[in-house]
């Protein structure tokens, strides 16, 4: 007759919450460091903005939201017109 040893594999709640302690810290960990001040150039640099032309988007935001008829309308397709 064998004997299941009941200590040799621990419970899944426990796997599960070293694991997910585990991502969060991993994830977390990328969120620590600093920028060095040498290093805020290249950020700082035109390639690296979200919107390469900052003055286009502001007046393409502007008409869109303006067409759209509501304010905040970007990024939001139709507007009440249900013509989507």
């Amino acid at each position: 007759m064998k004997v299941r040893n009941e200590n040799l594999m621990p419970d899944r709640k426990i796997v599960r919450l070293a694991t997910i302690i585990s991502l969060v810290l991993s994830f977390a960990s990328g969120c620590a460091g600093s920028v060095a001040p040498w290093e805020r150039g290249n950020l700082a640099k035109p390639q690296m903005a979200l919107e390469p032309n900052a003055l286009d988007a502001a007046i393409m935001k502007h008409t869109y939201s303006s067409k759209e008829a509501a304010s905040g309308g970007y990024g939001i397709g139709g507007g009440g017109c249900g013509c989507n």
